[in-house]
């Protein structure tokens, strides 16, 4: 499915080593930023307090929000848990102060300010727990990235294997290093959404890759640069429809998602549109530094040995 067909080829290998000097600088400010500034944690992976409340009439979940937000609590959550009428609040830890006393105070507040308010667990979460989290959630993403690499070695080759993996790790660098700048909060949905621009991003690179080497097959007589450029042209349109449409669900969580679903549409918005520049400009032009050429996607045919028909 197109929406329009650019019929003039467009040489995007023509600036790849300005574009690939540009993103090594971004990596590099990423990769920094990460190591001196580091993550805002949530709770999730710190540690803190959770309360499960229970309304009689549906929970409105921004009143709740202000008022925990009244008593000093910056960094909080407040969900929907199982039905309308459940509240979860996660609350991060106070020096000082106990679970149990942050849990009088929020209900206090809350029945203040609708007195059918009812406390039906109280859970303290330690940073054990948040160890844990942490260590399972590198080990997905280490997972994932072995392989997004034996998926494209075995369907392509090599060379676009380690070109497609350093995009994507580019992209997911480049997500964390605005996280760790702006210090926005890191939870387990922003993981979840990392790791989603993860499997996002190698598809374009696919898409891509497959275009390379069906060009290979009918463009016998141009150069690798002109056949790269020219799949990456015809694979524009495609690109549109998909992360357009794709956007556009992601900006509706982003507007009106709420706190809850907030930074996790954020790291998506910025890993679609890197992912959509590390693949046409990062992946297709290492693959083609390293010297990817038309014999390494298309299998030669062997031709019988004629001496042997002769014995």
């Amino acid at each position: 499915m197109e929406f329009f067909r650019i019929h003039r080829t467009i040489p995007f290998m023509r600036n790849a080593l300005v574009l690939n000097l540009i993103s090594l600088v971004t990596f590099i400010a990423a990769v920094f930023f990460i190591a001196t500034r580091g993550f805002h944690l949530s709770i999730e992976f710190t540690g803190g307090t959770v309360m499960e409340v229970h309304y009689a009439q549906t929970a409105q979940i921004e009143k709740i929000r202000h008022a925990v937000d009244t008593l000093g609590y910056t960094d909080f959550q407040v969900q929907n848990f199982g039905t309308s009428h459940d509240i979860m609040i996660r609350l991060p830890l106070h020096a000082g102060q106990t679970s149990a006393a942050q849990s009088e105070a929020v209900l206090k507040t809350l029945k203040a300010q609708q007195p059918d308010v009812e406390l039906r667990r109280v859970e303290f979460v330690g940073p054990q727990v948040g160890q844990e989290l942490v260590h399972n959630g590198l080990m997905a993403l280490l997972s994932v990235v072995v392989g997004i690499m034996i998926y494209l070695g075995v369907r392509f080759e090599w060379k676009f294997a380690v070109s497609g993996v350093i995009a994507n790790l580019h992209d997911v660098v480049i997500i964390l290093g605005f996280f760790a700048f702006f210090q926005w909060e890191f939870s387990l949905s922003v993981l979840a959404g990392v790791l989603a621009v993860l499997g996002y991003s190698v598809n374009e690179s696919v898409i891509i890759m497959d275009r390379i080497r069906e060009n290979f097959r009918k463009q016998r007589k141009t150069s690798v640069r002109e056949t790269i450029d020219s799949s990456i042209t015809q694979t524009i349109s495609r690109t549109i429809i998909t992360h357009g449409s794709t956007q556009m669900m992601v900006l509706s969580m982003f507007f009106f998602g709420g706190p809850t679903l907030h930074y996790f549409a954020l790291a998506l918005t910025i890993g679609i549109w890197f992912g959509i520049y590390s693949s046409v400009f990062v992946a297709a032009a290492l693959a083609m530094w390293m010297g990817v050429k038309r014999e390494d996607l298309l299998k030669t045919v062997k031709k019988d040995d004629p001496s042997a028909e002769i014995s």
